[in-house]
């Protein structure tokens, strides 16, 4: 388990900031259509839990993307913000907006069988398919 860490972060035009206060250590890759849909390839993101203050929330634009999750941007700059499962709450946040980066790992990757060919990590990670993933939160 690694060490869970209090971060800041905000978007690309300053607009949303926020703060994330148990943000972990472990960087994942989510290759899901979805997200390769919404950030123009992988999604590298850390689980901040459900304890994230925003400021600026009139920026803040926010699209569900499924039944169990929404998406939410800078409507000024449109810089990704974060994917929130409904329930429980739980942020998952671009590594990238974060003010921790040097304290991250790159250690996962899921709906690794949805990878498209013309990329690849050289770091070792622990890989999940779709099916694996949602029998981890036991959903369907």
């Amino acid at each position: 388990m690694d060490k869970v860490l209090k971060a800041n972060g905000q978007c690309l035009c300053g607009a949303v900031r926020f703060v994330a206060q148990a943000a972990s250590q472990s960087v994942g890759a989510c290759h899901c259509n979805t997200c390769r849909k919404w950030t123009g390839g992988p999604l590298m993101a850390v689980e901040c839990g459900t304890d994230v203050e925003f400021s600026g929330q009139d920026s803040i634009g926010v699209y569900a993307s499924s039944d169990w999750a929404e998406r939410g941007f800078c409507q000024k700059c449109g810089t990704g913000l974060f994917y929130k499962l409904k329930q429980p709450g739980l942020y998952i946040i671009p590594a990238g907006i974060l003010d921790i980066e040097s304290q991250l790992n790159f250690d996962n990757q899921v709906f690794i069988d949805e990878k498209p060919g013309y990329y690849c990590f050289s770091n070792q990670t622990k890989n999940l398919t779709g099916a694996e993933l949602f029998a981890q939160f036991g959903a369907e």
